[in-house]
């Protein structure tokens, strides 16, 4: 049935990741920010069941109601198995942020999965901050450091909600940043292991999204992404931050369907 849910918790040996599964059709796979959870795509839910996708969306490790890790371990091996255990071979994803360099790494590790990529501000590398970014993960550790988890976290809903974002949008991001800051201060902290994938290796068709509002290295990595991938383009939104599917849910839902029914039919 297209709106029927079904609820899944990491209880199984092939999947470490909580998610939720409804709806027929194409797979959609939805990769969340490290700001928030799988909850921050509820705007989304029914407009992409609707649409006529099995969409998928999990919590990944020490997000939601996914456990933190007990291991060294990669994101994107967890969504691998997760697309396993749910019998997927092939999927469109939506990634944003974190949840877009995890994209980024199926798709190059294992292109014939993925089908389609829409990126929402994602990740930019490791190795390189403008000073906006360093002075803002300095400030967080300094906070965290002190104990002062509330701070952290309005420093975060501050830093990575746009203009747009209302209340209730606030609120929720609040949230999610705290049980995140919550479960990452309590657990034991596992370094993930390198990953040598090329993006080269991407064969999807791809759409990398940034925001006006957001800071510059999330911006210059969408223009970057679009010059890279074979099939890429950039889409700047100039009312968005970090987070646009937050910000304008029923503008960015639109802007999910047309796009992957435009990269089906390609």
């Amino acid at each position: 049935m297209a709106g029927s849910v079904e609820r899944w918790l990491p209880v199984t040996s092939t999947s470490h990741l909580a998610h939720d599964v409804a709806g027929d059709g194409p797979a959609l796979l939805l990769l969340h920010s490290t700001v928030c959870d799988r909850r921050m795509w509820d705007p989304q839910w029914r407009i992409l069941v609707d649409a006529g996708f099995r969409v998928v969306r999990c919590d990944f490790r020490g997000h939601g109601d996914s456990p933190a890790a007990d291991r060294p371990y990669r994101d994107a091996e967890d969504v691998r198995d997760l697309l396993d255990a749910l019998g997927i071979a092939e999927t469109a994803v939506v990634g944003a942020c974190f949840g877009g360099g995890v994209a980024l790494e199926v798709a190059a590790r294992w292109p014939d999965r993925v089908g389609a990529l829409v990126l929402l501000s994602a990740a930019p590398p490791l190795t390189e901050r403008s000073a906006a970014l360093a002075g803002f993960e300095a400030r967080t550790a300094g906070l965290l450091d002190a104990g002062a988890v509330a701070e952290a976290v309005e420093l975060n809903v501050a830093t990575w909600l746009g203009p747009e974002a209302d209340g209730n949008t606030r609120a929720m991001v609040r949230l999610m940043q705290r049980h995140t800051l919550d479960v990452r201060l309590a657990a034991e902290e596992f370094p993930r292991p390198a990953a040598d994938h090329r993006l080269t290796g991407i064969k999807a068709r791809a759409l990398a999204v940034s925001g006006g509002h957001d800071l510059p290295d999330f911006r210059e990595t969408a223009a970057e992404l679009a010059r890279l991938l074979p099939q890429a383009r950039h889409e700047e939104l100039d009312w968005a931050g970090h987070l646009p599917s937050l910000e304008r849910p029923a503008v960015v839902a639109r802007l999910l369907v047309s796009f992957l029914r435009e990269a089906d039919t390609g």
